[in-house]
This record gives structure tokens, C-alpha cells and sequence, in this order.
């Protein structure tokens, strides 16, 4: 919900973002993307040339917008779709090689993302299983939220 009150979204169900201002959710194969009634995954397994071609060319996307070389690692979560095809967050890797773009298109310094990471973390379930994630809707709801957001956003 913003501060008007309009419900934006929910931050249990994954949606797309899109565009360099905001950070980019984990891919889905939810019905045509992030769509709660065709909840699933691909079913594609290891040995698919369709699920590696995908992988493929995501990490290739990944890198190119977020200003990546060859060599270096994407996080898995920023290329591979989750059981649900609906997960709301994203690692902390991937948040923190996300944080520049989103700095540099909002006209805001690296360490105030960072701080709205860290704000919109949530910790592992029952503070031990799992690892902690990024809730996408919370962090761009907040950046939107910011005086500065958006001025020089396309």
C-alpha cells in the first residue's frame, strides 16, 4: 500500500519490475509471468536445451544491465524461476549487483540503497532456515517514496 493508501501490491506474491529505477525480480514461469492463478513452475529439468537456452540468455541480459564482465558470477536466483514462479524477494547478492543501476538512475548515492536493502531484508524463517531475502515490492515502494526518486528515471 502507498501513502495514499492504493494497494500496490502484495509482499508475499512476486511481480514484475521493470525499467533501470527499479530492482528486477527473479524470472517466473507463472502462467504468463507473475501470475498468481497459474502459480507453477516450468517443469523444465536439467537436461531441457530450452531451460538452458533461457539461463543462457538471462545471465547475458543480467549482465549487460547491470554492468557486468564475462567473468563474473550471476546469482542463480537472477536467472532461474522459483517453484511458484511467484517468490517475493531476491538475494542479497543479486539486491547488492542490482544497487548501482538503481543508484545511478535515481540520482542517489549507493549507501542510501544500500540502507533501504537493508531495511526491506527479511531474515531466514524462524531466524535459521534459509537465507535471508530482499521483498522487491517493499525496497521499490520505498525508493518511490523518496523526494529524489524518479528525477532522472526514464
Amino acid at each position: 500500500m502507498d501513502k495514499e493508501g492504493t494497494i500496490r501490491g502484495s509482499r508475499l506474491l512476486g511481480q514484475n519490475f521493470s525499467g533501470e529505477k527499479y530492482f528486477h525480480p527473479r524470472p517466473s514461469a507463472a502462467g504468463n509471468g507473475y501470475d498468481a492463478a497459474n502459480s507453477g513452475g516450468s517443469n523444465l529439468g536439467p537436461t531441457s536445451q530450452k531451460l538452458n537456452d533461457a539461463i543462457k540468455e538471462r545471465i547475458e541480459a543480467y549482465r549487460k544491465e547491470n554492468g557486468m564482465k564475462e567473468a563474473e558470477v550471476v546469482p542463480a536466483d537472477a536467472v532461474t524461476t522459483s517453484g511458484s514462479g511467484l517468490d517475493p524477494h531476491i538475494s542479497l547478492k543479486n539486491a547488492e549487483i542490482q544497487t548501482e543501476r538503481v543508484a545511478k538512475a535515481r540520482a542517489l548515492s549507493t549507501e542510501k540503497v544500500r540502507e533501504l536493502i537493508t531495511q526491506n531484508t527479511d531474515s531466514a524463517d524462524l531466524g535459521f532456515l534459509g537465507e535471508p531475502g530482499v521483498n522487491i515490492l517493499s525496497l521499490n515502494l520505498a525508493l518511490d517514496e523518496l523526494p529524489q526518486s524518479g528525477q532522472t528515471a526514464k
